[in-house]
């Protein structure tokens, strides 16, 4: 994963990212307003040596001796027997827990904090500490009650009364909140993104398939109800789109151009349909002479895409029970001819399989240029491997967000395991966000009849 990675990820989500940091920010926000407020107040004291005989070296010990207790003296001040003189039965556990002592390094200083809700307390609580540790420190050192005691506490700084607290601090708080909620973000983004398996990008699909991706098929929002290109004159981008896909196919094995080409998804609901009729009429518009075969014959879509009557077609040709010729529908295209799936039969995979869909691809194949069949998904029924293998060429759809790097791989396993041409493949419903930050296009293009309209409604004059 390298820094574009990440550029693009953060780009693809920065509505989630703005929602994180909203979300982080706030509960901040939230903890510091209902966090009570805590002052410190700090006392310093002096451990030192008394010399109880007056000579040099007894002094050089006392002063060793106090070095050595000092850090003793530092848990000690935290303890029941020193705080339950400074403080209510009640509160003596509150108060050993907010207290802190440490000792100065390298020196004989300890340094003690009393942390409190009320400043006043706060200090009121740190001298009292002081002075009754140096009066329980000045009677366990001395050996009898009427000789001096080895060890001597001095209070150095006396505490003050703190004026501002030391926590909550808002903008820390605020910051980590930031920081926090960046990270978090972040991480949820890569984690979903590495556990997503969806096709959202043509070099994942061209890895999966093992083929070149030959269009990219935006999409638009009017497309499910008008999803043929020649809904407005064939100026829009999706027009485009499948102009390009024309193009790329043609460039497919000169040699060994498809002059049959099955058109299927793994799945259904990827546009497999809609693929197949705006690539026919755009083979249509290039001077092809074009067959456009329904062969999904479970679920028929291509007489409802171009508003034909498809009662009569493929499986009455099958049966014996008409001729190609009175079945094939001339459409729009001067160009391009329909062959409707006729009647829902109860063995679809036995008629695709049979020797008249045989006898009939090749037929057509003598008649037209291109023979471009419908087929069903390749994953729930058997019908798409069946007519793959009679035929040319596979191109396979995928769709953007939904189809899976697992059904590619089966999809293509299941092609190659009857020997199927895979011509390429095709990444249809591209957002347009993805279009323009995964580099799927270059951002030039028709604009669509919605934009159209609302920059048409916009230079309208306004009526008086």
């Amino acid at each position: 994963m390298d820094l574009l990675y990440y550029m693009r990820l953060v780009r693809r989500n920065w509505l989630l990212i703005l929602a994180s940091l909203a979300i982080g920010m706030g509960a901040a926000a939230v903890v510091t307003a209902n966090t009570p407020p805590k002052y410190v107040a700090a006392i310093s004291m002096l451990v030192s040596g008394q010399d109880r005989e007056g000579g040099l070296s007894a002094a050089y010990q006392a002063g060793i001796l106090s070095a050595q207790r000092v850090q003793s003296y530092a848990t000690l001040l935290s303890s029941h027997r020193v705080v339950s003189q400074i403080a209510a039965p009640e509160d003596i556990r509150s108060v050993q827990a907010n207290i802190s002592a440490e000792v100065v390094p390298g020196t004989v200083l300890l340094h003690a904090t009393v942390t409190d809700s009320d400043p006043v307390r706060a200090a009121q609580l740190a001298n009292a500490l002081g002075a009754r540790f140096t009066q329980l420190i000045d009677q366990i050192e001395r050996v009898t009650p009427a000789s001096r005691p080895a060890i001597k506490i001095t209070v150095v700084d006396q505490a003050e009364t703190p004026q501002a607290p030391v926590s909550p601090r808002p903008v820390i708080n605020m910051v980590l909140a930031v920081l926090i909620s960046l990270l978090a973000a972040l991480a949820a983004l890569v984690l979903r993104d590495r556990l997503d398996t969806t096709i959202k990008s043509s070099d994942t699909l061209q890895r999966a398939s093992k083929s070149s991706t030959l269009g990219v098929i935006g999409y638009e929002r009017d497309a499910r109800r008008h999803p043929l290109i020649v809904r407005s004159g064939g100026r829009s981008s999706r027009s485009e789109a499948f102009r390009s896909l024309r193009t790329n196919l043609q460039f497919i094995g000169v040699d060994r151009q498809p002059r049959s080409l099955v058109i299927t998804s793994c799945l259904p609901n990827e546009g497999k349909s809609s693929t197949s009729s705006n690539l026919a009429i755009a083979l249509a518009q290039a001077g092809w002479r074009v067959l456009l075969v329904d062969g999904d014959l479970r679920r028929p879509r291509i007489p409802t895409y171009l508003g034909i009557e498809g009662a009569v077609g493929l499986t009455d040709v099958l049966i014996g029970k008409a001729r190609l010729d009175e079945v094939i529908q001339p459409w729009g295209e001067p160009r391009l001819f329909v062959l409707p799936s006729g009647r829902i039969p109860p063995n679809p995979s036995e008629l695709l399989g049979s020797r008249g869909m045989r006898q009939v691809i090749d037929q057509v194949m003598d008649d037209y240029d291109i023979v471009i069949v419908d087929a069903p998904p390749l994953l729930p029924v058997t019908d798409a491997a069946t007519l793959s293998a009679i035929c040319d060429g596979v191109l396979l759809v995928a769709r953007y967000g939904k189809t899976r790097q697992e059904h590619i791989l089966r999809g293509i396993e299941l092609l190659a395991s009857i020997n199927a041409r895979i011509v390429g493949t095709v990444m249809n419903f591209v957002p347009a966000k993805a279009s323009r930050y995964d580099g799927y296009g270059y951002g030039y293009g028709y604009e669509t009849d919605t934009e159209a309209e609302a920059r048409a409604a916009v230079k309208a004059p306004t009526a008086v």
